[in-house]
């Protein structure tokens, strides 16, 4: 059995996102197999989804906020009345709805990002690393992460939360 390091658990969550102890289990049942590893981690979690799948959410709440010439509407559900009748729910669709109409994003996450729209933002960095004189080895990455401040500003679930900055949204929604 291959050992298992924690350089090892780092660049598998850095390729897959996955928690610290999933990404040891994941290794350790795949022999330090990093790809094999990221296969086991993805069926693990489509079956996870699939447990989830079967539930519906039809409770929720419509979050409306207006400001100036500017407004959104945000419908988020929950899977009892429970939860939808909950202050902290509606003060959450309330801010919600205010993250919408303050930053205005285009996407509620990166999956919904056209892949032809990405290419098209990766191309750009590339050429404006390439202008601003780095070396073509550094562009791919350089354009990497300006990709990733990109989809902070246009998805949702990547944006700073506006009420506490060093949480996004995706952190508050969960």
């Amino acid at each position: 059995m291959a050992e298992i390091t924690a350089a090892l658990v780092k660049e598998l969550r850095d390729r897959t996102g996955a928690g610290m102890m999933d990404c040891k289990k994941a290794l350790a049942e795949n022999g330090g197999d990093i790809e094999a590893s990221i296969d086991w981690l993805r069926t693990k979690g489509l079956a996870a989804a699939a447990k989830k799948a079967g539930r519906v959410a039809a409770e929720g709440l419509v979050g409306v906020v207006t400001d100036g010439n500017r407004g959104a509407m945000v419908e988020v559900n929950s899977e009892t009345d429970f939860v939808a009748k909950n202050d902290q729910f509606k003060t959450l669709v309330k801010e919600i709805a205010m993250q919408i109409a303050a930053q205005k994003p285009q996407y509620v996450k990166r999956e919904e990002i056209p892949a032809s729209i990405i290419e098209a933002e990766k191309e750009i960095y590339k050429h404006q690393a390439a202008n601003e004189g780095k070396k073509p080895e550094f562009a791919d990455k350089i354009a990497e992460g300006r990709l990733e401040k990109y989809f902070k500003e246009t998805c949702l679930v990547d944006q700073p939360y506006i009420r506490d900055q060093a949480k996004t949204v995706a952190d508050v929604i969960k």
